[in-house]
């Protein structure tokens, strides 16, 4: 009998798709979402059972090293989401449209969304705003591709936000996000992102919308939640916002992995006999003679 160990399987075998979004919506199924950017965290994350990955331009900041998600490129984000989908089958995959790959014209919004799925295998694409966007989005899901919107902060207009900072605080903005929603719903969104925004309003604007909303800062009255896994793991130490809770603190722990290598490699402790490939002394008498 074979004693070598099989990787653990997913508790889930059913593709979660738009329709489970729509679903557990109405059966009030709270939707776990997280965000991936390699193969081995999306297949971790199926076999831990999410319900949806988020290939996220926040890529830009937690793994390569830029002050905004603004530098992040087509080509950044599509690299990215094939290895996550080859990690993950189960989950629903949503790429993240990076800046200035759907604001030109909805026809180029179009181009490369239809990439994410036909090259990088996502079911899905999520892209920022609001009312400017909703040409983009009827053509977009008008060729089969499903699309979540995200409203709030929205992390490519940081510039025009005058920062990472919450929104729609004031009654006329919190009237302006739920008119934004509504438009998004009816343009043919499967699901909105709310980032950053009042508990209260995010609470009220799921209650009137049809389809799902993720909150990320945005309370437990949202239909699901997502966050960005680096944040919630601790293993980004530039900055963590408010809303995020640790699950874990994984940046002292490999901070401390890390040192005690490099003692065991300076004391020459690493590697022992038992990381060693050796000859037998038969073939090593060989090489010498």
């Amino acid at each position: 009998m074979s004693t070598t160990p099989t990787a653990p399987k997913s508790p889930r075998c059913k593709k979660i798709t738009t329709y489970t979004f729509q679903e557990k919506k109405k059966k009030h199924e709270p939707i776990s979402m997280l965000t991936a950017y390699d193969y081995s965290s999306a297949q971790i994350m199926e076999q831990a059972g999410v319900d949806s990955i988020l290939v996220g331009d926040s890529l830009g900041m937690v793994v390569l090293g830029y002050e905004t998600t603004l530098p992040v490129t087509m080509n950044d984000m599509l690299h990215h989401c094939k290895a996550v989908a080859r990690g993950a089958k189960s989950p629903l995959l949503i790429g993240d449209m990076p800046f200035m790959s759907y604001q030109t014209s909805p026809q180029e919004a179009l181009r490369n969304a239809g990439r994410f799925l036909q090259e990088a295998g996502m079911d899905a694409v999520k892209l920022e705003g609001g009312r400017a966007r909703l040409d983009a989005i009827r053509l977009i899901v008008s060729a089969g591709i499903p699309v979540m919107g995200h409203l709030g902060l929205t992390p490519q207009s940081v510039h025009q936000l005058g920062g990472f900072r919450a929104q729609g605080k004031l009654a006329t903005a919190g009237q302006h996000l739920l008119e934004e929603a509504q438009l998004l719903q009816n343009a043919g969104c499967f699901s909105i992102v709310l980032e950053a925004i009042p508990a209260k309003l995010a609470t009220y604007i799921s209650k009137e919308l049809e389809i799902p909303t993720i909150g990320i800062g945005a309370g437990a009255g949202c239909d699901g939640q997502v966050l960005v896994t680096h944040d919630m793991l601790g293993l980004f130490d530039r900055f963590t916002p408010l809303f995020v809770k640790k699950y874990a603190e994984l940046h002292g722990d490999l901070t401390q992995a890390f040192k005690e290598y490099i003692k065991d490699v300076e004391n020459r402790d690493f590697p022992a006999e038992e990381h060693c490939i050796e000859m037998t002394n038969e073939e090593w008498d060989k090489f010498i003679s």
